[in-house]
């Protein structure tokens, strides 16, 4: 038998001898209580000698049922024991087990090549980067290839919406407004042209917005 076997039989007795000691207590106390009833009986009949004899009988009933406890406590006492110890060949032939797996394991693992499949992984890694960075630098050139035209054309709507704006404005400025102190030398200056009286105001306007297309 091997010492698992041994103690598992070790254990299935001591689990069987407590039950039997179960089994014997449960009796005495039974018979405690039956001797307990005689007692008053003979106590009331006034047979004080048979009274006498149930009393010892009690006491040595209830002296057996504490060493009942006792003997259940030392069994209970061993057979934790037991089953501690068990509990440890259990462990240590796990921890054997994975000893052995672990050493296996090691043998088979190969260092050298881990370190080339690292430096391997390392380098393509670095190349999908770099690939990665080249797509996007031309999924991003692809992308602005008529932006600027189009800005263009976006600037040049707007500002003739201004100006359309700026035009409406003008029309509906009040005279008095349009004749400011500003010498009318520097409006000539402003267009290039010479001095003049309300059409002047408009080529001024003009010649703004086209210095602004420009």
């Amino acid at each position: 038998m091997t010492p698992a076997e041994r103690l598992r039989k070790n254990q299935r007795l001591l689990d069987k001898a407590i039950r039997e000691i179960d089994q014997q207590k449960v009796k005495l106390e039974r018979q405690e209580k039956q001797l307990i009833g005689q007692i008053r009986q003979s106590a009331q009949k006034g047979q004080m000698g048979a009274a006498k004899i149930q009393a010892k009988d009690l006491v040595r009933t209830r002296r057996y049922i504490e060493k009942f406890y006792g003997l259940k406590s030392n069994l209970q006492k061993i057979s934790l024991r037991l089953q501690t110890h068990r509990t440890n060949e259990q462990m240590m032939q796990a921890m054997k087990g994975a000893t052995m797996a672990l050493g296996s394991m090691n043998r088979t693992m190969n260092l050298p090549a881990l370190q080339r499949i690292a430096m391997e992984f390392e380098r393509e890694n670095d190349v999908m980067e770099q690939r990665q960075e080249m797509m996007d630098d031309a999924i991003d050139d692809a992308m602005d290839v008529g932006v600027e035209e189009e800005g263009d054309e976006v600037v040049e709507q707007v500002l003739e919406e201004i100006g359309v704006d700026l035009n409406q404005a003008f029309g509906e400025t009040p005279t008095g407004l349009q004749s400011d102190k500003v010498p009318e030398n520097r409006v000539a200056q402003a267009i290039g042209g010479p001095s003049g009286g309300g059409d002047s105001a408009d080529d001024d306007l003009q010649a703004r917005l086209d210095s602004l297309r420009k």
